[in-house]
C-alpha cells in the first residue's frame, strides 16, 4: 500500500452503502460504511479495490494491510489477536479472550472483549464478524454480507 494520506471511498455495489477509509502515512486509521461518502473523499486507492473485490466474493484476509489502532491497550490486544483468526473461521468471545496473550479472567474481561468488538475502528480488516457470539462494529446488512462472503 502506498504512503497516501487522506479519506478514500467508493460505492459498494448491491449494499446501498459506501466504504470509506481514513489513511495517514500509509496506515489505515478507520474503515466505515456510511450511506454517503464524505464530499472530500478520493475514489482511487488500491485497498478500496480489494474491499470491493472481497464483497464480490474474492478471498482476502487483509492480513498484509498496515493498520493504526487508536484504542485503549486492553482492547487493542483483543483486536490484534482477532486479526489472527483465519478467513472463514469463527471463534467465541471466550475463545478470543483465551487466545489473547496474558492472564484474563472471563468474568472480568469479557466486557473488554465486547467493547473492543463494538468500538473496532477497522471492521473487515479486523474481522469482528468472525466472533460468533459477539457484537459487531459493522452495520447489520454489511455484517450479513461479509459473513456470507466468508461462508460463516
Amino acid at each position: 500500500m502506498t504512503d497516501a494520506t487522506g479519506i478514500y471511498g467508493c460505492e459498494l455495489p448491491g449494499l446501498d452503502r459506501t466504504v470509506q477509509l481514513g489513511i495517514a502515512q500509509g496506515r489505515v486509521l478507520s474503515l466505515s460504511f456510511p450511506t454517503q461518502l464524505d464530499a472530500d473523499a478520493q475514489t482511487d486507492h488500491e485497498l478500496l479495490e480489494r474491499i470491493v473485490a472481497f464483497f464480490s466474493g474474492e478471498q482476502d484476509d487483509f492480513s498484509d494491510v498496515v493498520v493504526a489502532l487508536t484504542v485503549p491497550t486492553p482492547q487493542r490486544e483483543i483486536l490484534e489477536t482477532l486479526r489472527t483468526v483465519p478467513y472463514g473461521e469463527t471463534v467465541s468471545m471466550a475463545q478470543l479472550l483465551r487466545m489473547t496473550p496474558g492472564d484474563h479472567d472471563p468474568d472480568e474481561h469479557l466486557p473488554t472483549v465486547q467493547n473492543a468488538l463494538v468500538g473496532n475502528p477497522l471492521p473487515v480488516l479486523i474481522p469482528t464478524h468472525r466472533v460468533s457470539d459477539g457484537p459487531s462494529a459493522l452495520p447489520p446488512g454489511v455484517e450479513t454480507a461479509v459473513r456470507s462472503v466468508e461462508g460463516i
